[in-house]
């Protein structure tokens, strides 16, 4: 699904990938663990298109296209999908709106018709259920008062609604009590597909323990370092990234 090939990036003129190399196949779930300026949010961005960043080397591949060539909204229509590590309020833009829109300018893109306003507030009821969404928070603005927990189920049942093909998960479980992971989690699991890939950027096993990723990789300035099992975030948990300092 997913082929980076020697990619390097910079953000305000500092280099901060420096040649990262990464295969993610069809159903796979793949975890970055680093410490923090690592590169692993910078990775994410680059991925979706953030115009802050600009990548001077490599190649990325997506479904057999060039990624990189995309502009982000097609990105998004193609499936990439941004859980964001501080999701952002936006007031005055309606959950409804802001989710209607969105889907259906993927379905616009697919070459189907626009959900109609019944067949869509029947899936959004349908999906919210998936990560105990209260219902009064999709009739606010987007994010707008919502506790840090909320933001982080609200991006789970955006990914819901959207359905995509590759998601990336940057620090969901930040800021998680216990409870509020494994709602997260479970509703992620849920709506994994056996076409369904993803990338868990985390600094801790514990959400890994929910989502039994098939591969982690270790990122340290701006390279990946190791690449194991889920063993290797145990080993992390134990030892800290310490051990692979250069």
């Amino acid at each position: 699904m997913l082929e980076i090939r020697n990619l390097h990036a910079t953000v305000a003129g500092k280099e901060i990938l420096k040649g990262i190399d990464l295969t993610i196949g069809d159903g796979e779930v793949h975890a970055l663990m680093g410490h923090n300026g690592a590169g692993k949010s910078t990775l994410s961005n680059v991925l979706v298109g953030h115009p802050a960043y600009t990548v001077t080397e490599g190649s990325v591949t997506y479904n057999g296209r060039d990624l990189l060539a995309l502009p982000p909204d097609e990105r998004a229509n193609e499936g990439i999908f941004l859980s964001f590590q501080q999701p952002v309020e936006i007031p005055g833009v309606s959950m409804v709106n802001f989710l209607r829109t969105a889907l259906n300018a993927k379905r616009k893109h697919q070459g189907l018709e626009p959900l109609d306003a019944g067949a869509f507030l029947k899936l959004m009821r349908e999906r919210r259920k998936l990560v105990e969404l209260d219902s009064r928070l999709t009739s606010r603005s987007v994010n707008e008062g919502f506790s840090g927990g909320e933001k982080k189920r609200n991006e789970i049942f955006q990914m819901a609604m959207l359905e995509p093909s590759f998601c990336i998960l940057d620090e969901t479980d930040s800021g998680l009590d216990v409870d509020a992971l494994r709602v997260v989690a479970e509703g992620f699991n849920r709506l994994r597909k056996p076409e369904t890939s993803a990338i868990v950027i985390t600094h801790y096993q514990r959400l890994l323990d929910y989502l039994h990723p098939d591969k982690v990789h270790v990122l340290i300035d701006g390279r990946i370092v190791r690449t194991g099992g889920p063993e290797l975030a145990t080993e992390i948990e134990k030892h800290g990234f310490e051990q692979f300092q250069a």
